[in-house]
């Protein structure tokens, strides 16, 4: 009998990949999204739609007695109207985590955890191991460009031609749910405080690397990558006396692609096409992704969300456009802009120079019960003496200052999770003639 899987929330990066990955599996797969109610079709909705899938507002009516199993995330609430049908109902309900550990059964499942470079370190290694003819199955957090197949389908997931392989997944640590994961191989990238304190982070980490039946890498603690040259867009390093070039900058993406580089060789890959693999590495949506240019500025499109991936982006904007950058950021939540506010506003203030220019978006708004008491205004009062920032009400306002500052070899960027407007803005950007 086929299984009818009706995901809560289908338009996340998550929830969309793993509809994907059950699509690929033979499912049928039914989802509802808060957008669709306000009768917005973002990108990813559109795809799967062409693929079948079955779209309805979050009110309980896509769920139906044909629905065997619904599948729903941290963020969904208890009084959730698909929630609570499902349970009326007595259909089972699945967690996002438990139900890529059901994936991931059967295969050598290598798990990527870390507070940050999670989704680069899982693109990178998936594409090793295709390039060596591993035939991996990945499921990321991000899409990989080239495994969209022109649009027509969710880019964060390859799915094997063979199953019983190797099983490459991003491990989620936000909602410490990835202790559900029973994964053979763990890289660890990093630890820091993003979703709780860095000391509970550290704790989580050790727990779950000591899952591993396998290979463990953890690179917690290393000193950061200096031993690298930039030209352009394209960075050249060594690794184990081979040279490998990598088509994006950054010292945080040379590091990634070691992490990537050593898993690959401890679990069978040939050291000299792993050297060379690179080259053929298309970059991963949302990570320093460049969607065109502007009056001679270069449009950056990056999921930055946190105190870490803001400065490592920033940082590296400024070593290739060295004349100025301009940045949008949006917050994802007011929780998190309320526990970073102070250590944002340090590091804006170290990273933003005179020549540059942020700003600031209001908090992401996804509904709920949210405590909304603080919002980007608080972070504004701790910078605005300290380096420029400015106040920007909406999109469309924040469209306006990045045209404003554009001028050749200067980048634009948007910062931020959850929005699909923040990259919506950098593709309308990047594409204006």
């Amino acid at each position: 009998m086929q299984q009818t899987l009706h995901f809560i929330g289908i338009g996340g990066v998550g929830m969309s990949a793993l509809a994907q990955a059950f699509l690929d599996r033979g499912c049928r797969v039914t989802g509802s999204d808060r957008l669709l109610a306000t009768g917005q079709m973002t990108p990813t909705l559109a795809t799967l739609q062409a693929q079948g899938v079955h779209l309805c507002p979050q009110d309980g009516s896509g769920i139906t007695d044909a629905t065997t199993t619904v599948v729903y995330s941290t963020a969904i609430e208890d009084d959730n109207p698909d929630y609570v049908k499902a349970q009326n109902l007595n259909i089972p309900l699945l967690h996002r985590s438990n139900a890529l550990a059901h994936l991931s059964e059967g295969h050598r499942f290598i798990a990527v955890s870390g507070t940050c470079g999670k989704s680069s370190v899982t693109a990178m290694l998936g594409h090793l191991l295709t390039v060596c003819g591993k035939d991996p199955t990945i499921v990321n957090g991000a899409e990989i460009a080239g495994l969209d197949n022109g649009g027509t389908r969710i880019g964060s997931v390859r799915t094997a031609v063979t199953p019983g392989g190797f099983f490459v997944a991003e491990a989620d640590e936000s909602d410490r749910s990835l202790m559900t994961l029973t994964p053979t191989d763990v890289i660890v990238t990093n630890a820091s405080g993003d979703h709780f304190p860095k000391e509970e982070a550290e704790t989580l980490f050790n727990a779950f690397k000591a899952k591993a039946t396998g290979v463990v890498i953890d690179t917690r603690g290393l000193e950061p990558e200096h031993d690298f040259t930039t030209c352009g867009w394209e960075t050249h390093f060594l690794w184990r006396g081979h040279p490998c070039c990598l088509p994006m900058p950054g010292a945080h993406n040379v590091a990634n692609a070691k992490v990537a580089l050593e898993m690959a060789a401890a679990v069978g890959c040939n050291e000299a096409t792993l050297a060379t693999a690179f080259s053929t590495f298309r970059g991963i949506r949302r990570r320093l992704e460049r969607t065109g240019c502007y009056n001679g500025a270069t449009v950056i499109d990056d999921y930055a969300h946190n105190i870490e991936k803001l400065a490592a982006v920033w940082q590296t904007l400024i070593q290739v456009f060295p004349k100025g950058v301009c940045g949008v950021w949006r917050p994802h939540g007011y929780a998190p802009l309320r526990k970073m506010c102070a250590g944002l506003a340090e590091m804006f203030a170290q990273v933003v120079r005179p020549c540059d220019q942020l700003l600031l978006l209001p908090v992401y708004d996804a509904g709920g019960t949210a405590d909304r008491s603080v919002n980007s205004d608080a972070l504004f009062e701790q910078l605005h003496h300290r380096c420029p920032v400015q106040l920007v009400a909406t999109l469309d306002e924040a469209e306006m200052a990045l045209q404003r500052f554009a001028a050749p070899d200067t980048a634009l960027a948007i910062f931020g999770a959850r929005d699909p407007g923040l990259s919506a803005l950098a593709h309308r950007l990047g594409n204006t003639k």
